[in-house]
C-alpha cells in the first residue's frame, strides 16, 4: 500500500485500476472530482506502473485531502488482479456498493449520483453503463462517429446470440469493466473478478456472466456514461478490435496501447 487516507463512511466507491497512465489519468481524476455527488471514497490501483502515474495518484490524493482516498499496490500483472484487489479493499474498507472506471476513460458530472440511484433507490445489484467515445485525447473522424457505435451494437447483438442458456436469469448485457458498479454482497458472492490478465481472459465479461447466474437486479442504465479512449481501436483497427473483444480472436503484438 502506498498510502491510506480513506476514512471510514461513504458507502459507494469508485476503484480505478491503472497502469502507465501518465498521459491519461489526470483528466479521469479530475472529472471524478468533479462528480456531483461527492459522497464516495476512491481507491486508486497501481498495477506496476514504471511510469509516472503513481506520482500523479499521490498528488492528486495530497491535493484533495478532504476526500475519502486510497492509493494501493498491485504488483501481480493484469487488469483482473489490480480490479479485484481494489474491490476486495473497498469491501475491507465497509463499501456497500463499488464502482469501476478506467485511467483512460472521463466519467460524466452526474456518474457517480446516477450509480447511486440505481443501487440505492432503484434496489439493482449489478449496473452497466453506456460508452461514449472521448474526443479530447484522439480526434475522431466522420467515419469513427459511424463505426464505433455501430460496432458497440454489433457486441451487443453478438452477446445475446451466443451467450445464452437456462443457467442464467436474465439476457445478456454489455457490462464493460470501464463503467459498471456491483453490489459488495454480489461481488462476494460472485467471487469477483478473476484475477487473470487482459491477454487471457476478460474479466468484465467473466464476472457480468456469473452475475447473470445469481440475481435479476441488473440493468443497462442509458444516464451512467463514461467517456472511453479510443486509442485501442486506432491501434488495432476496426475489425481486429471486434475480434480482440470475441475471445481474443486478434492478437497485438503491443497488448497495453499507450
Amino acid at each position: 500500500m502506498l498510502t491510506a487516507s480513506c476514512a471510514p463512511g461513504p458507502e459507494l466507491f469508485v476503484v480505478v485500476p491503472f497502469y502507465n497512465e501518465e498521459r491519461a489519468m489526470q483528466a479521469t481524476l479530475d472529472a471524478l472530482a468533479r462528480q456531483s455527488d461527492e459522497d464516495f471514497a476512491l481507491v486508486l490501483v497501481d498495477n506496476g506502473s514504471t511510469d509516472g502515474s503513481a506520482r500523479i495518484a499521490a498528488a492528486f490524493a495530497h491535493e484533495h485531502q478532504h476526500r475519502a482516498i486510497d492509493l494501493i499496490a498491485e504488483p501481480q500483472k493484469g487488469t483482473g488482479s489490480a480490479s479485484d484487489s481494489g474491490f476486495r479493499h473497498a469491501i475491507a474498507r465497509g463499501a456497500r456498493w463499488i464502482a469501476r472506471t478506467d485511467a483512460d476513460c472521463i466519467p460524466d458530472s452526474r456518474w457517480v449520483r446516477n450509480i447511486r440511484r440505481a443501487l440505492a433507490m432503484d434496489g439493482l445489484e449489478f449496473v452497466a453503463g453506456r460508452i461514449r467515445p472521448r474526443e479530447d485525447d484522439i480526434p475522431l473522424s466522420r467515419i469513427d462517429r459511424i463505426v464505433l457505435p455501430l460496432m458497440i451494437f454489433v457486441v451487443e447483438r453478438y452477446g445475446r446470440l451466443h451467450h445464452r442458456g437456462k443457467r442464467f436469469k436474465y439476457p445478456f448485457l454489455l457490462a464493460a469493466g470501464n463503467n459498471m458498479a456491483i453490489s459488495a454482497d454480489l461481488y462476494v458472492r460472485a467471487g469477483g473478478f478473476p484475477r487473470t490478465a487482459i491477454e487471457t481472459e476478460h474479466e468484465d465479461l467473466t464476472l457480468s456472466e456469473t452475475v447473470r447466474t445469481l440475481t435479476i437486479k441488473a440493468a443497462v442504465r442509458s444516464d451512467v456514461v463514461v467517456y472511453n479512449s479510443v486509442r485501442r481501436v486506432k491501434a488495432y483497427g476496426y475489425l481486429n478490435t471486434l475480434r480482440w473483444y470475441r475471445n481474443h480472436g486478434y492478437r497485438a503484438r503491443v497488448v497495453d496501447v499507450r
